[in-house]
Order: structure tokens, then sequence, then C-alpha cells
């Protein structure tokens, strides 16, 4: 039994090796249908390939616009004016990115034939200002102008965002120089008239005390209640000037508070609102440098698509040989065993 099974084991060997060479030699026998069943069916994908409308493919990063926000909070301290100012964004990426999507991919989504269309808009992770827009085309032409198309749309709106807060701050620029003329020219100059009546009232106030302590040295001590009468009177009048006096150091401090403090503050919420209709403090949306395109079509891909069809046809065509001999050889064997029983 041992010297049985080498030459057990040597006959399948020669009998694969035999099968392998009748494979190959099937191959080989066949070669030229195997060639031109491949080139037919390459050739058929290189056609394709070629009459295949291609797809070209543009990309640009679009930076949402910003205004600078200026507040005009009174503070004390000067130092802080640095922080009173931020930037503010014209709208947020990811509701943008929304309405746009809604607007030109899934409303135009069931259009067919279409030379151009938007492929996808997406805000860029991480970052709250950019969206990028990809396009596709049967032309690079055709994809850039429909990123243009939505790009003009994105700063029509924003454009108009941006005139709404400049004529905002224009009308606050107005309301502040009419409280800067209402003080330099209204209060003020009603303070001035009230201090100046009030003068008037203290001289009048005045030249009665004087008359009073003139008639107290007149009067004769054998009268003491007339010069009771004339005391009192002095201590009233007396009361008023005080009075008076205090009136106006008030309205004189009110006048001093308004020409420094309010007006100053006017006029310091004046300058700043003028500084920020500066154009630099405006930034509409914009495409971060320019359009991208590509020179070569991102669809067909047609050495890919010719390779694999290559490959796949060739290995197709093998096995269409191998299986034409399976069932010429199985016929055959039928035919033996028809010849045989007969």
């Amino acid at each position: 039994m041992k010297q049985n099974q080498p030459t057990t084991s040597n006959n399948n060997y020669n009998d694969d090796e035999i099968d392998l060479r009748e494979l190959f030699l099937t191959i080989w026998q066949k070669r030229f249908f195997i060639l031109i069943i491949t080139t037919l069916i390459t050739s058929s994908s290189i056609a394709y390939v070629f009459l295949k409308t291609p797809i070209y493919e543009a990309k640009a990063l679009i930076e949402i616009g910003n205004y600078q926000n200026f507040n005009n909070n009174n503070n004390n301290n000067n130092n802080n004016n640095n922080n009173n100012n931020n930037t503010k964004l014209l709208d947020d990426a990811v509701s943008l990115v929304t309405r746009l999507n809604v607007l030109y991919i899934e409303l135009l989504g069931n259009q067919k034939d279409r030379l151009f269309w938007i492929e996808r808009i997406q805000a860029i992770k991480k970052t709250n200002n950019f969206i990028e827009i990809v396009a596709h085309g049967t032309t690079n032409k055709n994809a850039s102008a429909e990123i243009n198309k939505i790009v003009n749309f994105i700063q029509t709106k924003h454009l108009q965002t941006l005139n709404d807060i400049k004529n905002q701050r224009a009308k606050q620029i107005k309301a502040t120089n009419f409280k800067i003329n209402s003080i330099s020219e209204q209060e003020t100059k009603t303070i001035n008239e009230t201090i100046s009546l009030q003068n008037k009232t203290l001289k009048i106030y005045q030249t009665q005390l004087d008359e009073i302590e003139q008639n107290l040295t007149k009067i004769d001590d054998k009268n003491p209640a007339l010069a009771a009468l004339k005391l009192m009177e002095k201590r009233d009048i007396h009361n008023m000037i005080i009075g008076l006096n205090n009136q106006i150091l008030d309205l004189k401090e009110k006048k001093n508070e308004l020409l420094t403090t309010k007006l100053n503050k006017y006029k310091k919420q004046a300058e700043q609102l003028k500084s920020s209709l500066l154009p630099h403090n405006y930034k509409n949306t914009s495409v971060v440098g320019k359009i991208l395109i590509n020179d070569f079509p991102i669809k067909p891909k047609k050495k890919l698509i010719v390779t694999v069809v290559f490959i796949t046809s060739l290995i197709m065509a093998i096995f269409l040989v191998f299986f034409i001999n399976f069932i010429k050889d199985l016929k055959k064997n039928n035919n033996d065993k028809d010849k045989k029983t007969t």
C-alpha cells in the first residue's frame, strides 16, 4: 500500500499538468476569437467614452460678508473703546447653505437635460463664514456661470442688508446731531435766559435789602415794633437772595454738564457713527480668490472605463471559450453514449 501511494499522487499530478496544458492550448487555439470579442467590446467602450458628453467641475470658496458693529453705549473708560467694536456676519453659514440647497438643488433637481447644475453646497467645517459651492456642466464656462449666478444672488441680498445698516446709522447720526444742536442752541439758551432773569430778580432783592438797611438806621429806637417788622422783612429778602443764588448755581452746573458731559458724549457718538460709515467697515460676500476649474472633465473617466472594460471583456471571452468547449464536450459524450447503446 505504501508503494502505491506515490504512484497515485504522480498520476494526479500528471492529470493536472495535462489539464493545464489543455486549458492553455484551448486559449491559444481560440486566441483570435478572444481577441475579436475583446476588441469589439473594448472598441465599444472607447466609442462610448468619446461620444459621451463630458462633464466639467467648477468649485468656489465663498466668504460671507460682514460689517463692523459699533457699540454706542456710553463708557467712562476710554481704554475699552476697542472692545466696543466687533465684526458681525451678514448671514449664518449653515442657514445660508440650507436656503441655497432648497433653491438651487432640491427645486431644480427634477429638471432633465440640463447643461449645468449645482452638485453640492456645503459649509466649511470649523468655520462660520465660509461655504463651498460645486457646480457641474458640459463646459467649464457653464459650470462657472452657475456658480456666479448663486454668488450674484447672495451678493444682492447681502448688499441690501448692508444698505439697510448704513441707512439706519445715517438716521442715528441725524438724531445725534439734532441732540447736539438742541443742547447748543435751545437748552443752553433757555438756561442762559433763566440765569439772566434770576440775576435781574437778585438785583431787585438786593436793592430792597439795601433800602431796608438804610431805613433801619433812620428808625428811632422809640419805635421798636416798626424796627422788628423791618428786620423780619430783611430776613425774608435775605433768604430769597440765598435761594436765588442757589438756583443760579444749579443752573450754571446744569449748563456746564450739558456743555461738557452730554454734549461731548453726543459729539463722540456722532464721530463714531460717521466713522462707521467708512467703506472699510463693510464687506460684501465674495469669492475667495477665483473659481477653480479643471481643463479635463471629471466624467466620463476614460482611462478607467476602458481599462475595466478591457479586462472584463477579456475574462468574459475566455470564459465563453471554455463554456463553448464544455458544451461541445458534453454533446460529444452524449453522442458516444448513444452509439454504444445502439
